[in-house]
């Protein structure tokens, strides 16, 4: 199972950024997390970070031609205004779980809507850098259950 991580503008900052809303964790500490957790469930895990729009579409369109099993993504504040990134993320024909350290729902108003929500497999959120684990087993999940 090859799964791609995708993050978007800003999350470079973690660990460096609004702790009370994103934990202490960098970027680099959830990816090493990330990996080892594949490893586990048997998945091959690639992550991605880009604050350029037009790169995180670039790399969306490799993952269709590379024909990833399944990506996960934190676009960040393009969660909510990117219909740029959505329409990328449409081309896929693999499961997409959105995922979000902090619960964008009991945030500001703007961050309530996802324009990403509607394409994706299902939405994770509150948990910090654990919300990215529960992304992955949720991606594994799916993919397992696709096979049966």
């Amino acid at each position: 199972m090859k799964i791609l991580v995708l993050n978007g503008i800003n999350l470079n900052m973690f660990g460096q950024r609004d702790a009370k809303q994103y934990g202490s964790s960098t970027l680099e500490q959830i990816n090493a997390s990330l990996h080892a957790l594949g490893l586990e469930l048997g998945a091959e895990v690639e992550c991605f970070q880009t604050n350029n729009e037009g790169e995180m579409c670039e790399r969306i369109h490799r993952a269709h031609a590379d024909g990833v099993d399944a990506v996960l993504i934190n676009a960040g504040a393009w969660t909510h205004y990117s219909y740029g990134i959505r329409d990328a993320l449409a081309i896929l024909a693999c499961p997409i779980i959105e995922v979000h350290m902090s619960n964008i729902h009991a945030r500001e108003a703007f961050r309530h809507v996802s324009v990403l929500a509607d394409i994706v497999r299902g939405q994770i959120c509150g948990f910090g850098a654990d919300s990215y684990l529960l992304a992955l087993r949720a991606a594994v999940a799916a993919l397992q259950a696709a096979k049966k």
